[in-house]
């Protein structure tokens, strides 16, 4: 059973968070029409979005610089805002190494709201984070989740790791 109950409860932190669910509910919506119409989502969706990510991450290389500095990653997309929208805690950030947890998920809160099982967010979550695995690749590295909400874990563990340098 997936537990994603915020403590953050900032008006504007749940403006932001209704904004992030609203995408996360494009997200569904779009599976789930491909699904009446014979498709499977793991046959695209996790491409699509890893695009996105990789986007998304040369768009935040630039931001920091130019380098793949995991420092970088850290100040341009997990600013303080973005900390309380998700209630991280910054565990270890260096060059090589990004390592936070994620205490809440409005993606999954989305998910939730729609009445998807625990199964169905399960795969949208693992889409969802392609976007993610696209922003490590374009800072050379890779992305580990140990633990997700999605999972029924008490948070996500979210770790850019740079294995070979």
């Amino acid at each position: 059973m997936i537990k994603n109950e915020p403590k953050i409860k900032n008006p504007l932190i749940v403006a932001i968070r209704e904004q992030l669910e609203h995408r996360a509910l494009w997200m569904y919506l779009l599976c789930d029409e491909a699904k009446k119409k014979g498709l499977d989502s793991t046959d695209y969706a996790p491409e699509a979005i890893k695009r996105c990510g990789l986007y998304q991450g040369a768009n935040l290389r630039k931001k920091a610089g130019g380098g793949e500095s995991l420092k970088g990653l850290k100040k341009t997309l997990f600013s303080k805002a973005a900390q309380w929208v998700f209630e991280m805690d910054i565990k270890r950030v260096t060059d090589d190494n990004l390592d936070i947890d994620f205490h809440y998920c409005p993606l999954v809160k989305a998910w939730q709201k729609q009445g998807c099982s625990d199964e169905e967010i399960k795969i949208l979550c693992d889409h969802a984070m392609c976007g993610d695995r696209g922003i490590a690749e374009s800072f050379g590295c890779e992305l580990d989740l140990p633990k997700t909400i999605a999972n029924g874990d008490d948070c996500c563990q979210i770790r850019f790791v740079r294995r070979n340098k």
